[in-house]
Formats: structure tokens, C-alpha cells, sequence
């Protein structure tokens, strides 16, 4: 049987393969679609998010104000964003996610959307709400340490 500590080895090695395996997930639809990993990094939070602002994006992806505003131009000539006004600031604008893009890539997501669901299945309600709390905690300490790295950035 494993040790304790054998078994906090498997998990954290588990959720860094994790990461990664998302990444290349995430890789493999942008050659697909012909889009380049920034794009592909904006669609993914659009996705999640539902509405960013510019300057979140460019956070996101690491990009410029200017190259930012390129890769916005890309999106939306693909019909993939939309912009809108953003109604707490009269000059600002809010991006997000069409239905052209919903339509593009459902196609592509819905194997790995069903093989999670049945995964999930597998799981008793009080096995999901310890999984629900390690992978809570988990991102909550990623988003933490980010945190500390960008404040001794400034």
C-alpha cells in the first residue's frame, strides 16, 4: 500500500500534469482553427469569464496595450469577439465571446466535456466535495504565489 506520502507525491505530480495537459489541449484547438496560443489564451478566458475588459487581457496573455488591441482586431474579424461599450466607463470597451465562436469550437470541446462529466460520475457526493476543496485550495495557493511574483515585480 502507499504511504501517505507516497500518495501527496502522485497527487501533485497529478496536477501538474494536469496543467500541462490542458495547455496542449488548449495548443491543439488553436492549430486546428489556425489561431496562435495568445488568441487561444484570450478565447480560453473569454471563456471562463464570460466579459474581460482589454487591460485584462492584456494581463492574461502578457501582452501590450497596442498588441492587445491587434489580437482584438484578429478575433473580431474572425467573428469570434465581440466588442462592447462598457457601461461604467464611457470610453471604454468590454470583449467577449460571439456565438461564432461557440459554434466553432463546441465541436471541439464537447468529447472532452463528456469524458469529464462521466469521469465526475465515478464519484460519490462526499469524494466530489473533497475534490472540490483540493482543487480550490490548489488554485487559490497558484493564484497567491502569482500574486507575491508580480508584487516583487513592481
Amino acid at each position: 500500500m502507499d504511504s501517505k506520502q507516497d500518495l501527496e507525491k502522485q497527487v501533485m505530480m497529478a496536477a501538474r500534469d494536469q496543467g500541462l495537459s490542458s495547455i496542449l489541449f488548449r495548443n491543439a484547438i488553436a492549430r486546428k482553427l489556425g489561431l496562435n496560443i495568445t488568441d487561444s489564451q484570450c478565447l480560453s478566458l473569454l471563456g471562463i469569464k464570460g466579459v474581460c475588459s482589454p487591460k485584462e487581457l492584456a494581463h492574461y496573455t502578457g501582452l501590450t496595450t497596442g498588441s492587445t488591441t491587434a489580437m482584438l482586431d484578429r478575433l473580431e474579424k474572425a467573428d469570434f469577439i465581440r466588442r462592447k461599450p462598457n457601461p461604467n466607463d464611457r470610453r471604454g470597451v468590454l470583449v467577449e465571446i460571439s456565438e461564432q465562436w461557440q459554434v466553432t469550437a463546441g465541436p471541439l470541446v464537447v468529447g472532452i466535456q463528456k469524458a469529464q462529466f462521466d469521469l465526475l460520475a465515478r464519484y460519490s457526493k462526499a469524494e466530489l466535495v473533497t475534490i472540490a476543496d483540493f482543487l480550490i485550495g490548489f488554485t487559490k495557493n497558484v493564484q497567491e504565489q502569482t500574486e507575491r511574483i508580480e508584487e516583487s515585480l513592481s
